[in-house]
């Protein structure tokens, strides 16, 4: 089994930043892509930002030049920064990788428990 444990969420102003975390941890035999998806409440949850083993990044458009997806594969852990936030960005926030544990044989997708993001106006 993979575990994810997010943090860095909070409430903050328009205009504001925020910094998540997420670590993966386990029995792991190796990770691929990762990323974050949000959530607001009536809405369906939607990709923010990926990130592959190799470094390749998407963005959703509404993010671009604000948000930003960093991997350090070493600690099993994603980062996103997010700049110039609007209250429109405020969502559960969760994240999302696809992996494999030694105990299995195929990757697997997993989920954090989320973390909330609120931007006041």
């Amino acid at each position: 089994q993979v575990q994810l444990v997010e943090s860095g969420g909070g409430l903050v102003q328009a205009g504001g930043s925020l910094r998540l975390s997420c670590t993966a941890s386990g029995i792991i035999r190796r990770i691929n892509d990762m990323g974050w998806y949000r959530q607001a409440p009536g809405k369906q949850r939607e990709l923010v930002a990926d990130i592959s083993s190799g470094g390749i990044i998407n963005y959703v458009e509404s993010v671009k030049g604000r948000f930003t997806i960093s991997r350090d594969n070493a600690k099993n852990t994603i980062y996103l920064q997010m700049n110039s936030l609007k209250p429109e960005d405020t969502a559960n926030y969760y994240c999302n990788a696809e992996a494999m544990s030694l105990y299995d044989s195929r990757n697997r997708n997993y989920w954090g428990q989320g973390t909330q993001v609120t931007v006041s106006s």
